[in-house]
């Protein structure tokens, strides 16, 4: 079987969809995706179908659902196969679990490409870890469960999957300035600034990209709109980290430029400090 939850929901076994129609039952089964081969709580359920307003019939509602996932699953599988659905949506004590392997789920896969990405770009390899982040990047096919009705526990993992994604984003953007290819990213950053014009990192990322590229006064205007920005809309100044960049691109830090066969300045640089 294999499970998309980055991007609107599929779920297929042996080439023939499992995802059902239903609001409910699509919750269901993408909130078992979430936990490939993990027990997930009657109780964990009942709050993503219905949150604190349990219908009397809260339990036996939830049984025919799970019992028209299991329909869909034996379709799929056909008269021959080993086994039944009932092992692979199995009850346990207190819940039910999706006998899935992690990796049946593509959650997973850019979890561990985030992972091996990340380590690479701690330990310096800004080649691989731009190539590693890029990969998990490509795998997503738009907004996480975009066909989805989410409850309050899907909710949440929504919201950590953008923010995931993100973030993401914004570490392989630092690997591409590493790697001295700011020319190619201004366009990029440019809408990512649009699309999230509070985002200080993205903003800091946009300046080192435009001033590497001879923008020098283009760099300066981005730091002058969002500090306009933040003091009309939250009443405060840029964090102290995107005020010293401002202050080295004003004082032409050489720490700013490329070198050839030096490590490079970026934004985690900076915001490490």
């Amino acid at each position: 079987m294999e499970i998309q939850v980055l991007g609107p929901l599929t779920a297929t076994l042996n080439g023939v969809s499992i995802v059902p129609t239903a609001s409910k039952p699509r919750q269901l089964l993408a909130l078992f995706a979430f936990s490939p081969g993990r027990i997930v709580p009657v109780s964990t359920l009942m709050e993503e179908l219905w949150g604190t307003a349990l219908p009397q019939s809260a339990m036996t509602t939830l049984q025919t659902y799970v019992l028209q996932l299991r329909r869909h699953l034996g379709t799929a599988m056909g008269p021959d196969a080993p086994g039944n659905a009932k092992e692979i949506l199995a009850t346990r004590h207190g819940g039910y679990v999706l006998q899935l392997p992690a990796e049946a789920v593509d959650l997973h896969r850019y979890e561990l490409l985030v992972s091996s990405g990340q380590r690479a770009f701690e330990q310096g390899d800004d080649r691989q870890a731009a190539t590693l982040l890029r990969d998990a990047l490509d795998m997503w096919n738009g907004p996480a469960l975009v066909d989805v009705r989410a409850g309050s526990v899907l909710s949440i993992e929504i919201i950590r999957l953008r923010e995931s994604r993100l973030v993401t984003v914004e570490r392989r953007i630092d690997a591409d300035l590493r790697l001295g290819r700011h020319g190619e990213l201004i366009a990029e950053l440019t809408d990512l600034i649009t699309r999230h014009p509070q985002h200080e990192g993205l903003y800091s990322q946009a300046m080192i990209a435009l001033y590497r590229s001879g923008r020098q006064a283009t760099a300066l205007d981005v730091y002058r709109r969002l500090r306009k920005r933040l003091i009309d809309e939250l009443g405060v100044e840029p964090a102290p980290q995107l005020r010293r960049l401002h202050q080295m691109m004003l004082t032409v830090d050489p720490a700013l430029d490329v070198v050839a066969g030096a490590r490079r300045t970026s934004t985690f640089d900076l915001y490490a400090a």
